[in-house]
């Protein structure tokens, strides 16, 4: 099973909590915690794109880098992990994503690929004068479709003529062609959104389920495996997880019960009201406003000792489909440290990781 980071980008990582460690994103903390991934043998770092913030308290990714730049600098400072950067496609012309992702290419010598996201808060897009109105909830994943087939001919061709119901291309060129093979993620939850990753996609991340059910998310790859049966294509799942670990399952759970005494409700407040502005979608953004883990999107969560965070990730492994988990830390410089050191180890899974660390 492969293992990815996704890395702290925003501030405060993935806890909206005023409990939870309180900092501002860098580039010197990706490095840090990019390299120390690299070290331990990890397969994948991969950055969000976040354009606005939910406020609150704490601020909450209120302060963001930009995930092309940030690669393109990661890029520069490893030498063996795959990096991947996501794409605003409302923000980011689809031409001008390829031939970014083919510099980052050639920095990295061939280690790069994206993530594709259609946008699902609309302030994000409004503020800049680029969200195209309510329609595009229904309408989002034609135009990531035509996004992502531009993106291809662009890649594989030098060129692309397409002309779409989104894109017109007139004779669109693109050289060099990349020497690598950017593999392509989404993070489609809706039927329609796995629909597309199933004819688009290599990899689609989903959001594991409850605490301490790391199979949770086994629906979900099922749904995912019958659609790519459909196409032909092998597409496998990453499960986006949050580790709480700690030397007992005691103390791990001790802090877990910190992180949600200190909700920050008013961040989460307008979480809730970003997650319900699409009224037709069928997809877990609406389910990460639940009160019994919102502070973590409720994204699933494996909390307890080393010991116990080592057997559930390798029980994720046995969900068919699944290709490997994108890890999530309550404190990211910490949290790579004790997998590497404490947890990986233990992975009947990671074994070929320890040879290569």
């Amino acid at each position: 099973m492969e293992i990815g980071v996704f890395i702290p980008i925003g501030n405060n990582g993935w806890l909206i909590s005023e409990n939870a460690p309180q900092y501002k994103p860098s580039f010197e903390l990706n490095r840090h915690v990019t390299q120390r991934a690299e070290h331990f043998g990890l397969d994948f770092v991969l950055s969000m794109i976040k354009l606005r913030g939910f406020g609150g308290k704490t601020e909450f990714w209120d302060y963001n880098l930009e995930s092309f730049t940030l690669m393109a600098g990661l890029a520069a400072v490893t030498q063996r992990i795959k990096l991947f950067a996501t794409a605003p496609v409302l923000a980011l012309p689809p031409a001008i994503a390829a031939r970014m992702a083919t510099t980052i290419d050639s920095i990295s010598g061939g280690r790069f690929g994206i993530n594709l996201i259609t946008g699902w808060q609309r302030p994000e897009y409004a503020q800049m004068g680029l969200w195209p109105g309510d329609q595009f909830f229904e309408t989002r994943y034609e135009y990531l479709t035509e996004y992502a087939t531009i993106l291809r001919e662009l890649w594989a061709t030098g060129r692309c003529d397409l002309k779409g119901k989104h894109f017109q291309m007139d004779d669109c060129r693109m050289l060099p062609k990349p020497t690598g093979d950017i593999k392509l993620i989404c993070a489609g939850s809706s039927g329609q959104g796995i629909a597309f990753s199933a004819q688009h996609a290599d990899y689609n991340f989903t959001l594991g389920a409850g605490v301490n059910t790391p199979c949770g998310f086994a629906p979900s790859a099922a749904k995912l495996q019958a659609e790519a049966a459909k196409t032909g294509r092998k597409v496998g799942t990453f499960v986006l997880i949050m580790v709480i670990a700690a030397e007992t399952d005691e103390e791990a759970f001790a802090r877990w019960e910190h992180y949600k005494a200190g909700a920050d409700r008013e961040a989460l407040a307008w979480l809730g009201l970003q997650a319900a502005a699409d009224t037709r979608a069928d997809t877990h953004i609406k389910e990460v406003v639940n009160p019994v883990s919102a502070i973590n999107f409720n994204m699933g969560t494996l909390v307890g000792s080393h010991a116990s965070v080592a057997r559930m990730l390798d029980e994720m492994a046995t969900v068919p489909g699944t290709s490997g988990a994108l890890l999530t830390f309550d404190d990211f410089v910490r949290g790579i440290e004790e997998f590497g050191t404490r947890i990986q180890p233990l992975m009947a899974t990671r074994r070929h990781a320890l040879a290569a660390a």
